[in-house]
């Protein structure tokens, strides 16, 4: 019988992505030689779609948790719901960022009747209908609603 990998060995991948993260985010802090750059439209649509791929990975991990450890499942299907809040909130920064000509302004948006035009507004909005749907099976409209709607910062 082979023997569990130690858990420095485990899940190599999820651990590489992990450490992309925590380098990306000590590269965004800010320095006493350079003021912070703003967030752009492309560094949002990569966040939204690392943040959809652990949106289905935790979806996953409930599915396969809850049979044998029902509240584990439970746990692993609240995180998931909220990740789905935190995914939705930086779609909606995306749309909220400068950088699309007032022309193109009203088309930038989603709008489920009918898919926007070009990159990256076409991917992060079709990524982000397709994940919203898959949600949207497996939870409530209560379940989705946000437990408070003013941050102050």
């Amino acid at each position: 019988m082979p023997s569990p990998p130690r858990p420095d060995e485990a899940h190599p991948y999820l651990r590489a992505a992990s450490a992309g993260i925590r380098h990306h985010a000590r590269a965004l802090a800010p320095s006493d030689t350079a003021p912070p750059k703003p967030v752009d439209r492309v560094h949002l649509d990569v966040l939204h779609a690392h943040l959809t791929a652990l949106l289905q990975l935790l979806d996953r991990l409930a599915d396969h948790t809850r049979p044998p450890h029902p509240a584990a499942g439970r746990h692993l299907a609240t995180a998931h719901t909220r990740l789905w809040q935190a995914t939705s909130e930086v779609h909606a920064a995306f749309h909220a960022l400068p950088g699309v000509p007032q022309a193109e302004a009203e088309t930038s948006g989603c709008h489920p009747e009918r898919l926007p035009e070009g990159p990256p507004v076409l991917t992060i909005c079709q990524r982000h209908l397709a994940a919203g749907h898959v949600v949207r099976r497996k939870t409530t409209p209560t379940d989705l609603r946000p437990h408070s709607t003013t941050y102050v910062r």
